[in-house]
């Protein structure tokens, strides 16, 4: 089992450290409800406030659109996947599948917005405090401490910054009762996400005691990150090439791919040497908002047989995607769109009644396909086969298919899940907000810009190569590949437009339904394009989810600044009020 933090609300972690002496103190009684600062400033209570911000990284409180695995913007809006259920369940999520209704009074934008400033106002207090610190709070602690309190205030603020982009900046020093209401979001806070992960690089350990705390790599992949979507490519390499050559006696830290795929959404393997930062779940601590709390939607929606906690039929692989995994007959994938053709696309049982006659498709795929998408026929870890409609809600809104890789296993059930709830879909899953695959391709797409194109070539077949060991690949109960699985190196890139379009299609592969794809579109400049042909070819497959869906490029790839904040904030001189909406809203 992992060492991790075992994460509870800000009131939760105050109220464990009040402690009471028999002493002649015990009659002053402190003001009921209240923390007086001498009661914060010791090492357990600054551990506790930082434990606390710590807790927000799954945005635990503020619904599904403030999930750590950003499945409805990084993915619905990627189209890796879409909403589904069917169309009258909770349909605040729709629009942002469609585009073109989502707008600043949607009750999910501004959740995601007061989730994240949230975690801020919690690394702040930290950081707020640490000068005041008690004589219990030696330099190493304070080194560790602010680190920690910083890294998280970056990884909030970086997250704000591809949500909505221009945001208000709001640090330590501002006074939260009579000056955060007149903080604007004129100011592009890239450099001052940069300072903080610079910061935290440079006070972290190398390794923590637990595994959910940030340690210096964590911190390095953070900041190369930063780099990689301002395209500062050369900085960005610099760091991701420190990384993956780590493993130094000094350091005592290895990152490094795990041989098995499934390992890496495995509750019971997850802890390992691929999770470089990860927001830590638990199940059967007391509460369920210890386990992962924002995924419990996104389960098959179980009808003619028993499978994974038997709701809700939210977040199903789309057409496209599960297409995206077909290769050609050297195990390649299929560059140039024709995945999607009548050709090339996945035989599915859209229409089947789970009692009807179905055969899998038969081509050549790739293995990731069947460790990241349910599609009937085959095993669905070890619940059972997928039996198709009986496990789809509506499928004519949702398409034939069920997420996969967020999913606990059947023998895990009360175990690793969480019983307290109306759900056992409350899990121990982790998210991995950075793993070292994803890394790899990052330091692929500097490779193409600054640096080699060999080396490039190198990182995505360790990629590609670590999914071609067949030992793992999904098997029938007879033993047998459950599927054509064919997976193959690239052998060149010849140039760097090849190179850039081989590592863009591998991100999407790999990293399916792990939140990434949306923010990876707008940063590489191709939303409009490559999400508008997206919907014209999921729109045919289902014409009721997306009807009317349109990306507009200089609106769509950002979110409004929710009209909440916007009301709340003070006015200028002239009467307007501070914040400033996105574009096109």
């Amino acid at each position: 089992m992992k060492t991790s933090i075992i994460k509870g609300t800000l009131m939760a972690s105050m109220l464990a450290l009040v402690t009471f002496a028999c002493n002649d103190k015990f009659l002053q009684v402190p003001a009921t409800g209240q923390l007086a600062s001498d009661q914060l400033t010791s090492r357990a209570a600054l551990d506790g406030l930082l434990i606390s911000a710590y807790s927000q990284l799954n945005g635990r409180g503020y619904d599904q659109s403030a999930a750590s695995l950003d499945w409805v913007r990084g993915d619905m809006s990627g189209g890796d996947a879409n909403k589904g259920s069917n169309s009258g369940d909770f349909n605040a999520l729709t629009p942002f599948q469609t585009y073109v209704s989502l707008n600043a009074t949607n009750a999910e934008v501004n959740f995601k917005w007061r989730a994240l400033y949230e975690g801020i106002s919690r690394a702040n207090m930290v950081l707020r405090l640490i000068p005041s610190a008690a004589s219990d709070v030696t330099d190493a602690d304070k080194k560790r401490i602010s680190g920690e309190a910083r890294f998280l205030r970056g990884h909030y603020y970086f997250m704000l910054k591809r949500q909505f982009n221009m945001v208000p900046y709001v640090d330590e020093t501002v006074d939260y009762g009579t000056g955060v209401d007149k903080v604007p979001n004129t100011e592009d806070i890239w450099a001052k996400i940069e300072a903080d992960f610079q910061f935290a690089q440079t006070n972290l350990p190398a390794t923590q005691s637990a595994s959910g705390r940030a340690n210096s790599w964590a911190a390095a992949s953070y900041l190369a990150k930063t780099y990689l979507y301002e395209k500062k490519y050369a900085l960005a390499k610099a760091l991701f090439d420190q990384i993956i050559a780590s493993g130094t006696t000094a350091s005592g830290v290895k990152y490094a791919l795990v041989a098995n795929y499934t390992d890496i959404f495995n509750a019971a393997k997850e802890t390992n040497s691929e999770s470089i930062f990860a927001d830590q779940a638990a199940a059967n601590t007391g509460s369920a908002d210890n386990a992962n709390p924002n995924l419990n939607l996104n389960f098959p929606y179980n009808t003619g047989s028993a499978g994974p906690a038997g709701c809700c039929g939210f977040f199903p692989p789309t057409f496209e995607m599960a297409n995206s995994f077909r290769v050609n007959a050297n195990g390649l994938p299929l560059l140039d769109g024709s995945y999607n053709s009548s050709a090339n696309e996945l035989v599915t049982d859209m229409g089947l009644a789970s009692s009807a006659a179905f055969t899998p498709d038969a081509g050549p795929v790739d293995p990731r396909l069947d460790w990241s998408v349910g599609r009937r026929g085959l095993p669905y870890l070890d619940w059972s086969v997928h039996p198709g409609q009986d496990w789809i809600r509506d499928q004519t809104f949702a398409g034939p298919y069920s997420p996969k890789k967020f999913v606990f296993y059947k023998s895990q059930d009360k175990t690793l899940t969480d019983g307290s709830s109306w759900t056992d879909g409350y899990s121990a899953i982790n998210y991995n907000f950075i793993r070292y695959a994803d890394v790899l391709l990052m330091a692929a797409e500097c490779e193409v810009e600054v640096g080699s194109l060999a080396t490039s070539l190198n990182y995505v077949n360790l990629v590609r190569n670590r999914s071609a060991n067949s030992a793992f690949w999904v098997k029938t109960a007879a033993g047998a590949n459950a599927a054509n699985y064919k997976i193959a190196p690239y052998t060149a890139f010849a140039d760097q437009a090849t190179a850039r379009t081989a590592i863009q299609f591998e991100r999407k592969l790999e990293l399916s339904g792990e939140g990434h794809r949306f923010f990876d579109l707008v940063r590489w400049g191709v939303a409009a394009p490559v999400l508008n042909a997206f919907i014209a070819y999921e729109s045919k497959k289902l014409p009721v989810a997306y009807a009317g869906a349109k990306f507009t490029a200089g609106r769509d790839e950002y979110l409004p600044i929710p009209q909440t904040q916007i009301d709340y904030q003070a006015t200028d001189a002239s009467g307007k009020k501070i914040l400033t909406q996105n574009p096109g809203y």
